[in-house]
């Protein structure tokens, strides 16, 4: 595991896919009134009493999530990842996700299981270290402490 070059700290990158920038607006009866401000003010929280570094980002282009991938690989940085849509038809995401020698969280704010069929099964599943899905935005946090609780298992 290598330092984030800015801060020295080790790194957790939180990746948020397509619509995610609608998150609190776009159909509150699923995905409730929180917003993508508050869940990034909420991962860097955690990272911050982690000691780590926290890069947020988000997206509406595959291509886009797939470079921030790569660069996560390159800076040997944790991923927590909410990749909303592509994670059930993006073979370019998950060959990406593939090279990773960091933990994978994969995030979503709704129990995918509990939805319709074409939501149910995320081809991102296959290279995560750990799916965590129906609590919201807490599930972020969830992930934020899982990655960290990995990496410091895999140093020690």
């Amino acid at each position: 595991m290598t330092k984030h070059p800015d801060t020295g700290q080790a790194a957790v990158y939180v990746l948020n896919g397509p619509n995610l920038n609608l998150l609190g607006l776009r159909e509150p009866h699923l995905y409730g009134s929180d917003t993508l401000a508050q869940v990034e003010a909420l991962c860097r929280r955690v990272c911050a009493e982690l000691g780590l570094a926290c890069e947020f980002r988000q997206t509406n282009h595959e291509g886009v999530l797939v470079d921030w991938v790569q660069e996560a690989r390159e800076r040997g940085a944790a991923i927590v990842i909410n990749p909303a849509g592509l994670s059930f038809r993006s073979i370019p995401l998950l060959d990406a996700l593939k090279t990773i020698d960091q933990p994978i969280a994969e995030v979503h704010v709704t129990n995918i299981h509990r939805r319709d069929p074409i939501y149910q099964t995320s081809l991102v599943s296959l290279a995560a270290s750990g799916v965590i899905c129906g609590f919201g935005i807490f599930g972020y946090e969830m992930g934020v402490r899982a990655v960290a609780h990995q990496m410091a298992r895999a140093a020690a």
